[in-house]
């Protein structure tokens, strides 16, 4: 089956050759209860984070750098993905967590119809989606953690060699704020969406748009600012992307976020930009 899963749209045939996500067969990097998402995701016991390899989108800053281009990894079948499931729920993991998961949308949901744990399944994603990938995702997921990471095409084209981004990543992102908003009394999240936003250096004018468009949302939509950039991957060509982002820079994101009135927030401290949390490979 040729796939179009992304809006790549590259026909690759996935059995016999890597697709523009640098994937072919369902393969992971890692996997264990991780502490360190937003609040009512990680919750008390951590989110059951499943790392897969490969990535539509190829950011040249990517901290996953060698996940995404699916340098590392280990190839399983649906079958032992199922397995996952079922070792992090019993874990105590307080969701099953998706992480790069469009690629695999496929094999995943054949994973659930082996096994669908008891708990939520977080949809966690770039955000460089399309409609056919999401309608598979819907059939599983209960909460939507998406990015949106530009909306100036050139800072698209510059980082991702995807123009396009936007033109996919904001009417994904409306699509998933749909998702109804349901949360414990202690601060669990059951269902709903998270949009999560990474300030740049020298790209606070990106940010500034991605409010914009983050308070045109429903209100039940949480929104994540993000400061922990920190110079990974391919970046020599890149030369603002050779330092973190300044607290002037940071400061002045969230000063808009304050303005804007958006009330579902979570703001990282300035002192996330570091590498000790990147996780350590598996596989």
């Amino acid at each position: 089956m040729k796939c179009n899963l992304c809006p790549v749209s590259c026909g690759a045939e996935r059995e016999t050759s890597a697709g523009a996500c640098s994937a072919r067969r369902l393969k992971i990097a890692k996997y264990y209860l991780h502490p360190f998402e937003e609040p009512p995701i990680s919750f008390k016991n951590g989110s059951g984070c499943i790392f897969f390899c490969g990535c539509s989108l190829g950011c040249a800053f990517c901290q996953n750098f060698p996940v995404s281009r699916s340098v590392t990894g280990k190839t399983i079948d649906k079958f032992q993905l199922a397995d996952i499931f079922r070792y992090l729920e019993s874990a105590g993991a307080e969701n099953i967590n998706l992480v790069t998961p469009t690629q695999y949308l496929r094999d995943i949901a054949g994973a659930f119809e082996i096994y669908r744990p008891k708990i939520p399944v977080v949809y966690n994603t770039h955000g460089y989606e399309n409609a056919e990938g999401l309608k598979i995702a819907e059939g599983f997921t209960d909460i939507y953690l998406t990015d949106v990471k530009f909306i100036d095409p050139s800072l698209a084209a510059r980082y991702t060699s995807r123009a396009d981004y936007a033109v996919y990543a904001l009417p994904a992102a409306r699509f998933m704020a749909q998702k109804p908003l349901k949360m414990t009394e202690d601060g669990k999240m059951l269902s709903g969406c998270i949009v999560r936003h990474l300030v740049l250096p020298q790209a606070v004018y990106d940010s500034l748009k991605v409010i914009e468009f983050v308070k045109t949302l429903p209100e039940s939509v949480y929104f994540s600012v993000m400061s922990q950039y920190t110079p990974c991957g391919e970046i020599s060509s890149f030369p603002e992307l050779n330092r973190g982002i300044t607290r002037r820079e940071y400061n002045r994101v969230l000063r808009a976020v304050k303005e804007s009135g958006l009330k579902n927030v979570y703001v990282q401290d300035i002192s996330s930009a570091d590498c000790k949390f990147i996780p350590e490979w598996d596989f």
